[in-house]
C-alpha cells in the first residue's frame, strides 16, 4: 500500500495560515525549504490536493514564475489529484491535467495502488483533516517556522477526538526553524 504523507509549512503556534490567509510567515525560515524538498520528491509520484490548494498551486507551479524555484520541475513532473466536489477539471498549464475525484474513497483506492511511490498532500487543510479522521494519513510531516501569529488558519481538526501520534524524526531545519514528523499510533 502507498502511503499518504501530509506536508505543511506552519508557525510555532500552529498556524497554517494568517488571520487573513496569508503565508509571508514562511520567509523566516530562508531557501532551505525547496531544497530540502527535492530529496522528498524522489520518494513521491503523486501529489494530492484540494480545491482550494489546487487553484493557489495551478496559479504559479505551471507557469512562468516558477521557473527559478528549485522544486518546479520535480512537482510539475507529478501525478496531479485533486479532490473536489465543485470542480469538473484540473488543468496544469502545459503540463498533463490533474484528476479530479470526489470523494474519500477514491483517496483509498489511490493507496490501495499495487505499484507507486508516496502521495503527498500539501496545504489542503480540510482535506487533511477528513483524510486523518479517516484513517488515511500516513505520515505528518511539519515544517515549523520560528514565528507566532496569535491567530489565523489551524493546520489542525479542533472538536474532534484526539490523535496520538509517533514521533520519527525531529531536526533542525531552515533558519531557526524544525521539522516533526509523526505518524499516525494505534
Amino acid at each position: 500500500m502507498r502511503r499518504l504523507i501530509f506536508q505543511e509549512y506552519v508557525t510555532l503556534d500552529g498556524y497554517a495560515a494568517g488571520p487573513d490567509g496569508g503565508l509571508e510567515f514562511f520567509d523566516a525560515i530562508g531557501a532551505a525549504p525547496d531544497t530540502d524538498n527535492l530529496e522528498l520528491l524522489d520518494s513521491v509520484d503523486t501529489m494530492l490536493l484540494g480545491a482550494e490548494t489546487y487553484r493557489l498551486f495551478a496559479g504559479f507551479w505551471p507557469t512562468e514564475a516558477s521557473a527559478g524555484e528549485p522544486i518546479a520541475e520535480k512537482l510539475n513532473a507529478l501525478r496531479l489529484v485533486v479532490v473536489s466536489t465543485t470542480l469538473a477539471s484540473a488543468p496544469w498549464g502545459d503540463y498533463e491535467p490533474g484528476l479530479v475525484v470526489r470523494d474519500l474513497d477514491a483517496v483509498r483506492a489511490l493507496k490501495a495502488e499495487q505499484t507507486g511511490k508516496d502521495i503527498i498532500l500539501w496545504g489542503s487543510i480540510t482535506l487533511f483533516q477528513s483524510l486523518l479522521r479517516a484513517g488515511l494519513v500516513d505520515e505528518v510531516q511539519l515544517r515549523i517556522c520560528p514565528v507566532l501569529l496569535g491567530a489565523g488558519k489551524s493546520a489542525f481538526p479542533s472538536g474532534s477526538s484526539p490523535v496520538a501520534l509517533e514521533l520519527i524524526e525531529a531536526r533542525p531545519w531552515g533558519v531557526g526553524g524544525v521539522l516533526v514528523r509523526y505518524q499516525p499510533g494505534n
